[in-house]
């Protein structure tokens, strides 16, 4: 059965994260809902305009081996705003299934929510100060258990491949990252 993955957007959501990591999740053979803390259309921040499976309200009910979060502001602020996202991510956490974010998010959304009062965690250096976690790491990507962090843009493939292994092996992060001819 496919590992199903919820990647959440928002108005000033950076888009290379967002694009990065539903593409790379879905040449692994991930079934990737992308979903809208706004509406079905949003712009991103550098004005780039993505258009969301549905809103995250409808996907409260689902179960997902994984939610990821990519960062950009204000898009991070406005996954923050969805209490409906805050409540899946605890109950993700409490059920032990991965959830990982990048950029801003890590400190924005997860750190909000305590989702890494107990991990080792990284995020965009800017906000590096404000990061509430056990460990703050400066590496580009970061796995604690079932949680996965990133810094930004530049490290946006590095995530997602780092998402794929975690959910399906580091043979189908090598069989993907091979023909992207990214770096592992």
């Amino acid at each position: 059965m496919a590992k199903r993955v919820l990647v959440t957007i928002a108005d000033g959501i950076e888009e290379i994260e967002a694009v990065c990591i539903i593409d790379t999740l879905r040449r692994a053979g991930a079934q990737v809902t992308v979903a809208s803390a706004n509406g079905l259309q949003v712009k991103a921040s550098r004005g780039v305009k993505l258009v969301a499976d549905k809103l995250i309200g409808e996907c409260a009910g689902e179960t997902f081996d994984l939610i990821v979060l990519p960062g950009g502001m204000p898009g991070a602020e406005h996954l923050r705003d969805s209490e409906t996202l805050g409540d899946m991510l605890k109950k993700q956490k409490g059920a032990g299934r991965m959830y990982g974010a990048i950029c801003a998010s890590p400190t924005v959304v997860l750190s909000h929510y305590g989702l890494l009062d107990d991990k080792r965690a990284t995020c965009h250096p800017a906000l590096t100060d404000k990061l509430v976690c056990a460990e703050k790491a400066d590496e580009r990507v970061v796995a604690d258990g079932n949680c996965v962090t990133s810094r930004g843009p530049g490290t946006a493939i590095e995530f997602a491949l780092e998402l794929v292994q975690q959910l399906f092996g580091a043979d189908c992060a090598e069989a993907v990252a091979g023909p992207m001819l990214a770096e592992r």
